[in-house]
């Protein structure tokens, strides 16, 4: 495990200032039911990056960054157990070593063993964030990501086991809470019933994020332009290393992460605390909870 240094972040062509986040740490003395101590400058850099430096948008959606942490038990309670190793062990989750030509990550994800019996939604859910979490960790902010699924495999035994729960709590942090720029979803080798997948997504997506979602089939011959073929492992149609390689390295990775995961589960909100009303998931699936973060279409 080694963080980014401050040094490095500073460094890069953000326009991210240490008075920035000394004015952030300044604000979070003043929310007693925020996890003070367990945020780190990191942390709030990555909030206000993926805020476009605003410091009113920040504060939004770091509190509610935090809020759903508290509140999306299915997804970051008990992060790092045997079941998550074990689904590891089954599907690969992993930024590609090269990037597009904007600088952006590329999170690529696949079935390694396409049984159904061994898919489990939720847990898959978890793991995404949990490996995106760890490499913002080594690397800090990133210019934006790609996320990039792979359909090879899948089949609609697979769909069945997507719990709407799961699928409603994921979209709502992907498009209002996630501390990262989200710049496109790809959905490469889409089978013939990707659509009964969008069906069950819509209900969630915002338009924006609509507009950012880009639907291949085997045949497509798109997808170059949006990110290196040869970016993707040898065996999924690049020059990368293999699935199994990456899957190993990923694997290796997060059990190396586990004491990161079992200290990030202090970073939850004391809702008693909290000025004013206190959150409820009714609050935030009632219309009255969002951060008005932005999606941006390239």
């Amino acid at each position: 495990m080694k963080q980014i240094s401050l040094d490095e972040e500073y460094e890069k062509d953000t326009g991210i200032t240490p008075q920035d986040i000394a004015e952030l740490r300044q604000w979070l003395h003043t929310q007693p039911h925020l996890p003070e101590k367990y945020i780190t400058d990191l942390d709030l850099i990555l909030a206000y990056h993926c805020c476009h430096n605003s410091s009113g948008l920040t504060k939004q959606v770091l509190d509610l960054n935090l809020t759903l942490r508290t509140l999306f038990n299915n997804i970051f309670k008990d992060r790092y157990n045997d079941r998550i190793e074990k689904l590891m062990s089954d599907l690969l989750l992993t930024p590609l070593s090269m990037r597009t030509k904007e600088g952006y990550v590329i999170l690529y994800a696949r079935l390694l063993n396409s049984d159904p019996k061994v898919f489990h939604y939720g847990d898959a859910v978890k793991a995404v964030l949990m490996v995106i979490e760890l490499y913002q960790y080594e690397e800090g902010t990133w210019p934006g990501m790609l996320l990039t699924v792979d359909f090879k495999g899948v089949s609609l035994a697979h769909l069945a086991k997507i719990d709407l729960f799961s699928l409603q709590h994921f979209l709502y942090y992907l498009q209002e809470a996630i501390l990262l720029r989200l710049k496109g979803m790809h959905f490469m080798n889409a089978p013939p019933f990707i659509d009964k997948l969008l069906l069950m997504m819509k209900p969630f997506m915002k338009k924006e994020l609509m507009d950012m979602l880009h639907i291949h089939t085997a045949d497509s011959k798109n997808l170059k332009d949006y990110f290196p073929i040869e970016a993707l492992p040898n065996d999924s149609g690049g020059n990368a290393e293999s699935n199994e390689k990456h899957k190993d390295m990923v694997l290796a990775k997060l059990k190396d992460y586990k004491p990161y995961f079992e200290e990030e589960s202090n970073k939850r909100v004391t809702e008693s605390l909290r000025p004013g009303k206190q959150k409820t998931i009714s609050d935030i699936f009632g219309g009255v909870e969002g951060s008005f973060k932005k999606l941006e279409i390239d």
